[in-house]
């Protein structure tokens, strides 16, 4: 059976990085298309050479530009690989652009696709991956959720047939890469960290980085804390605060360590060894929980609900004072810490049902 596996963004390399593996120990045929919708080495490159990915048998360059634009040209170009290479499925990650373009090339070609990560929601359509999320999983024939309450939510709306409860990848890929981090990551070290010491911050999505008022509190919030803070700064972050006249503030501010944009080898070790993260990424939502460290995220609603349930994370959305707040006073409540993402196993099951065309 032959599989096309479509992604284009960090998350997913990681996604695919322990998926592919058991696709190969199975037997299956694997083509994979990269949209090119990450380009920059530190937010592309870098990942494959050290999680030992193999090369993408297309990149099709679309590059950054408008949702629309964006989308439309992957469509574009994703359906001309499909018409050559035929796959009997298309497999998807996540939620971005990439995740979508996949999904409806395939599906108006007739072929069946298979999302991982089915089923997350925050109830927010004014969030773009919150679109994707949902058009993809309606074209899926297989949808691999990692948690009970995506099941429920697939539920909610109509889709119970080829909903399979697997589990999270992205633990997967924790549980199988962490040792490799901490025997070759050198991040704390040359940026000379104690482990517990600083905060780790990610900011990337538009709703954050697209929004003068809400990007100026967020730095107002990292800087006037006065807490030592590590910030690897992705490119649309930098590119938004030159933009708004604001980065030379955060670079002028004595306890912000700006970095580019890490592997995911450097960003385990400082997830594991931060006293607390702040972030709007979901991913990072997820490492912070799996590490348990307090997570702080800048967004006012989250898909990763059960983080917040178990007391983990606390949403805080924009707001200069509440996140400063956070930084200082939040803790988590108790141990809660739960095994609602899985036992470590779900790509090795994402694997056997795709080999059995879909378990009963």
């Amino acid at each position: 059976m032959k599989i096309a596996t479509v992604v284009g963004a960090r998350p997913q390399f990681i996604k695919m990085f322990v998926v592919s593996r058991e696709l190969d120990r199975a037997g299956f045929e694997e083509i994979i298309i990269h949209t090119g919708q990450h380009y920059d080495y530190e937010m592309d490159r870098i990942f494959f050479e050290q999680l030992k990915i193999p090369e993408p048998d297309y990149n099709l360059g679309v590059g950054s530009g408008t949702h629309g634009f964006q989308t439309g040209e992957m469509i574009k170009r994703i359906e001309e690989v499909l018409f050559k290479e035929k796959p009997d499925i298309v497999l998807v990650y996540g939620d971005t652009n990439s995740t979508l373009a996949g999904a409806l090339a395939g599906a108006k070609l007739g072929i069946k696709i298979a999302h991982v990560e089915a089923g997350l929601r925050c109830y927010d359509k004014s969030v773009p991956e919150e679109i994707n999320r949902v058009l993809t999983d309606h074209l899926s024939s297989y949808l691999f959720a990692p948690t009970k309450r995506a099941v429920e939510n697939l539920k909610k709306e109509g889709l119970v047939e080829g909903v399979y409860l697997t589990g999270d990848v992205m633990l997967d890929a924790v549980l199988q890469t962490l040792h490799i981090a901490e025997q070759n990551s050198e991040i704390l070290e040359k940026l000379e960290l104690d482990k517990g010491d600083y905060l780790l911050a990610t900011v990337h999505r538009a709703e954050n980085t697209d929004i003068k008022e809400n990007l100026t509190e967020i730095v107002k919030a990292l800087i006037e804390c006065g807490e030592k803070i590590v910030f690897p700064m992705h490119p649309r972050t930098r590119k938004m605060l030159i933009q708004f006249s604001i980065l030379s503030e955060l670079e002028k501010a004595d306890n912000i360590i700006i970095t580019k944009p890490l592997g995911y080898l450097d960003m385990l070790m400082l997830e594991k060894n931060a006293r607390k993260i702040l972030t709007d990424s979901g991913g990072v939502q997820k490492e912070a929980y799996f590490f348990r460290v307090p997570c702080i995220t800048l967004r006012n609603k989250t898909e990763w609900t059960e983080t917040v349930e178990d007391g983990w994370n606390i949403l805080v959305g924009a707001n200069k004072e509440r996140i400063i707040w956070a930084i200082e006073s939040f803790e988590p409540k108790g141990d809660s810490y739960t095994s609602k993402f899985g036992n470590g196993k779900a790509s090795e099951m994402i694997a056997r049902i795709l080999s059995k065309g879909g378990l009963k």
